[in-house]
């Protein structure tokens, strides 16, 4: 079995310093049961001195060159695959994710940071002239520069992945930075902030603040010395974080509840491994997840079939095992989650085709057929390992159980009908919609983000270095 055998720096890190907590926070073992490591909780006070650390060192950020921030960088990436057998076991741990799959994250983060290097490097400016009446000798430069401090709120499904995603592109754009992770999953931050340190970004220009939001959580989104905040995670904990700001630039990537609609022409085999992948990848427990699949009435048992055959790929076991796809979730309190929507599904009239149960924060793959339109899992996000199937008798009424709910972050469709898959993925409220696939963010190439309550704004590594700068222009 595997080990730990690197000592983290498991604090809050402020101003250059590794500071003394507040109390701990006990991160379960989701492996082997226990508690697998103490993190120390900052304080508000804590809160409050990173952000005057990340305010203070603001001059020395906007002063740096794109080649000294490609260096942070890329020191960042190496130091990640440098770590990456720790930090894949910590994410095995801290998130209950299979081994291969954490290490996929690594890698993942790692990359990320370098792509961030690739874009940095067209934050050009633009020389203008003066086209109005009476503004014909007019001449600007306009310029981007850092905004200032970004606020990055991260979740706890990816903890590392997510986390480079909003990181790299706020330091490649010249920006400061306070890091609060998820108080579930802070290891894996910890030791990114441990790479960070060893590396010249300016002292104070990033600040690690690990603890529970409802301690630091007003305290750092309601702070004056914020000029952006970064965030992915629930639309409950986004809604109230956006109350809680001032005028400051939000860029939010929250609760997903996407569609999968399969009309009777698409190939069944491959919207059955789509369905079963995109329900059961990290138990479900993503923001992009196939959370519900709407099927034509004429192939509902034809799908149904085929997609309980593909969820035989996804074994339960050993997380540290490379065969095992299938972990637990997060804590009881989602398990509950979870079994209250497929309760309620089942209840309605639904019929479990596969799984149900359930053990402990363990629960079991499940799929549900026949799935009545007003079972709470048609609307609800559920953040579990559930596919639960429903149907529809013509295009317009897909649309309509598609777009029947407040989250409208991803979706996807299924067919061979070229016109009918570009039509139905334009009707699809969503911020993207993948056609003959499930939906997919990959390394941050695509912009991506939602509607509704589904978030603000886009992510992507260039997409957010773009909303991590501000433009000035000087006219001369």
């Amino acid at each position: 079995m595997a080990t730990t055998s690197t000592a983290h720096h498991e604090r809050p890190y402020i101003d250059g310093q590794w500071e003394n907590g507040d109390g701990v926070i006990e991160v379960r073992d989701l492996a082997e049961g226990g508690v697998f490591a103490q993190i120390a909780v900052a304080s508000p006070l804590h809160a409050e001195a990173a952000l005057d650390a990340a305010e203070a060192a603001q001059p020395a950020m906007a002063d740096s060159t794109i080649p000294q921030r490609g260096a942070w960088l890329e020191s960042i990436a190496a130091g990640l695959r440098d770590r990456k057998a720790e930090l894949a076991e910590v994410i095995v741990r801290e998130a209950g994710k299979p081994i291969s799959s954490a290490r996929g994250e690594v890698e993942s983060a790692a990359e990320r940071f370098e792509r961030a290097v690739e874009e940095a490097r067209n934050l050009d400016g633009e020389f203008r002239q003066g086209t109005t009446a009476g503004h014909e000798g007019w001449e600007a430069i306009t310029k981007p520069e850092p905004r200032g401090t970004v606020l990055c709120i991260t979740p706890y499904n990816y903890p590392l992945s997510t986390t480079a995603l909003q990181v790299a592109p706020a330091l490649a754009a010249g920006n400061s930075v306070v890091l609060k992770p998820a108080s579930k999953t802070p290891v894996s931050a910890a030791i990114l902030t441990d790479v960070i340190a060893a590396t010249d970004v300016p002292t104070g220009a990033f600040n690690f603040v690990p603890g529970h939001g409802s301690s630091i959580g007003d305290v750092l989104a309601g702070s004056n010395a914020v000029d952006a905040i970064a965030m992915t995670g629930s639309s409950g904990a986004g809604e109230h974080v956006a109350r809680q700001s001032g005028i400051v630039d939000l860029h939010m990537e929250l609760g997903g509840n996407a569609p999968a609609v399969v009309f009777p022409d698409a190939d069944l085999d491959a919207a059955a491994a789509a369905c079963a992948k995109g329900g059961l990848k990290y138990a479900g427990q993503r923001c992009s997840a196939i959370s519900r699949v709407l099927v034509h009435e004429s192939i509902h048992d034809d799908l149904v079939e085929r997609i309980d055959r593909e969820m035989d790929a996804y074994p339960t076991g050993d997380l540290f095992a490379e065969d095992t796809a299938l972990g637990p979730l997060i804590d009881n309190d989602q398990a509950d989650w979870v079994e209250e929507l497929v309760t309620d599904a089942v209840d309605r009239g639904a019929e479990t085709v596969r799984g149900g149960g359930r053990d402990g924060q363990f629960f079991e793959p499940t799929l549900l057929g026949g799935v009545p339109e007003t079972a709470r899992l048609v609307a609800d996000e559920q953040f579990g390992p559930v596919v639960p199937v429903t149907t529809f008798a013509d295009e317009d009424h897909a649309i309509e159980i598609a777009n029947g709910t407040d989250l409208a972050l991803d979706g996807c469709v299924f067919t061979t009908e070229y016109d009918r898959a570009l039509r139905v993925a334009e009707r699809i409220d969503a911020g993207a919609v993948r056609i003959n696939g499930a939906p997919s963010h990959g390394l941050g190439d695509i912009p991506f983000g939602g509607n509704g309550k589904s978030g603000i704004g886009r992510e992507g590594i260039d997409t957010s270095i773009e909303a991590f700068i501000r433009h000035k222009s000087i006219v001369l």
